[in-house]
């Protein structure tokens, strides 16, 4: 098709722009970097209207098509920040900025959006407008619902959203999309155990901290195991144990435990909380100990509307050809999925090779996928707003 035509000729010019991005990672809102070279750009192609700052360190770029005369909005989002890894590529443009990388292939999403904004600015062969987002904070820091607090929908009137994500062990520029929940709503919680201190030798004068954490730890699991219907996806997992004590026979007064718990239903997320505190409280208190939950509601459940869905996977199979529609959804959290909860919309899995995992130091984005994704990106516009 055209598109990728163009794509293969602009191949290494958004690949440049990729790398001098991962060369210089950025974490959070501290994507200062990026984000002034994202708006420099964008004024660069010719952007109507580019507008930095929202959300903080978000930037939104405006296209509009030949004409608005059905006047609607579509808005395609990418994410800008990286991780606090230590890269171990061996690139000749690894990272400059010890202790940060990109690590998940955000610098490959910001280009390839960028280059789907080129494209849609030298054209305009459609019929609206397109609202190209540019997110800081993807990485814990919801960034995207800063965004969408900033007023992001309301003041781009966008209908509609679409994003994207690389995928590690898929084939170069093969896409995977479903219906419904594409990733789980990452919550996470903190349970303090207070006891009685006191020497390990004399535990019938204490109450033991550590043995009741542990008992809380096993039970835990019992919520999904027991509470959870069996054809629905959720998981428990308990990821720090820190006591008030390092010594080998102090039984500790305080236990700490630090954990995340991954739903995909929105029921489902609302047994994991209310399990989790009823299970941790009444073992501690059958302990003669005190349990303080505090479960905090993270990133929603990444949800695909069924008709955009259909739309998404259709400008995709222009693209590559057959794609995948049986794949799982993944318990990792998305902050896309605040854009979705405002508007309907889609997120696709496009493929980046066998290179390893996303969040691993070797990880590095695969230029070669970037034809396929700002393909689609920009294919979206002319699909969902085509030219009269």
């Amino acid at each position: 098709m055209p598109v990728k035509n163009r794509f293969a000729e602009l191949l290494p010019e958004i690949t440049a722009w990729r790398r001098d991005f991962h060369e210089h990672p950025e974490l959070l809102y501290d994507v200062h970097r990026t984000a002034g070279r994202v708006a420099e750009l964008l004024r660069e192609f010719g952007c109507d209207e580019v507008t930095e700052g929202v959300g903080r360190t978000g930037v939104v770029g405006v296209i509009k098509g030949k004409t608005d005369s059905k006047g609607r909005v579509v808005g395609l989002r990418a994410d800008m920040d990286a991780l606090p890894i230590s890269e171990q590529t061996g690139v000749e443009y690894a990272s400059k900025t010890p202790g940060k990388m990109h690590a998940c292939g955000h610098d490959g999403h910001t280009a390839m959006l960028l280059g789907a904004a080129k494209y849609l600015a030298e054209t305009r062969n459609f019929d609206g407008t397109a609202i190209v987002i540019f997110q800081p904070a993807e990485e814990g820091g919801a960034g995207g619902e800063a965004m969408v607090k900033d007023g992001l929908v309301d003041r781009w009137k966008i209908d509609e959203f679409y994003g994207m994500h690389n995928m590690p062990g898929m084939p170069v520029g093969q896409f995977a999309i479903k219906p419904g929940a594409m990733m789980a709503a990452a919550d996470q919680f903190d349970i303090t155990v207070t006891g009685k201190g006191g020497h390990a030798a004399k535990p019938h004068e204490c109450i033991d901290t550590t043995l009741t954490a542990a008992q809380i730890i096993v039970a835990v699991q019992s919520v999904v195991a027991r509470n959870i219907d069996p054809l629905k996806n959720a998981v428990i997992s308990v990821c720090v144990v820190s006591t008030d004590s390092t010594a080998h026979n102090v039984i500790p007064q305080v236990v700490k435990l630090k954990g995340t718990a991954r739903s995909l239903d929105p029921g489902v997320r609302d047994q994991l909380e209310e399990g989790i505190k009823r299970v941790a409280t009444n073992i501690a208190a059958a302990m003669g100990a005190k349990a303080d939950v505090d479960y905090q509601r993270g990133y929603p459940v990444t949800m695909n509307d069924e008709q955009a869905t259909d739309w998404a996977a259709d400008v995709a199979r222009q693209i590559s050809g057959d794609i995948n529609m049986d794949m799982q959804p993944m318990m990792g959290g998305e902050d896309f999925s605040y854009m979705l909860n405002e508007r309907p919309g889609a997120y696709i899995w496009v493929g980046n090779g066998d290179t390893a995992m996303v969040h691993h130091p070797a990880y590095n984005f695969n230029d070669d996928a970037i034809p396929a994704g700002s393909s689609w990106y920009a294919g979206m516009v002319e699909a969902r707003l085509p030219a009269a």
